[in-house]
């Protein structure tokens, strides 16, 4: 993304139906976007249709979650999540 626009486009993410969040990070990505959506065809259109016209938005890459896995943390109290 153009960083310059870093503000506006983090703006404009959240107003697409489906995301849920958003992680700033460091490497060869700027941003990470958790998203959901009912259908391959779905997603496509979010990407393609909505987030890929979002000024400032250079280029994206999209991973498909097939199945997650949590470890518990046992020196993380349930407080230390809150």
């Amino acid at each position: 993304m153009d960083t310059k626009k870093r503000d506006h486009i983090i703006t404009e993410l959240f107003k697409i139906n489906g995301v849920r969040e958003i992680a700033e990070v460091t490497g060869r990505f700027d941003i990470l976007i958790t998203m959901y959506s009912k259908s391959l065809d779905q997603m496509h259109k979010m990407v393609s249709e909505q987030i890929g016209r979002i000024e400032g938005v250079q280029s994206s890459e999209s991973f498909i979650e097939m199945k997650s896995r949590t470890k518990v943390m046992p020196y993380m109290s349930s407080k230390d999540s809150e």
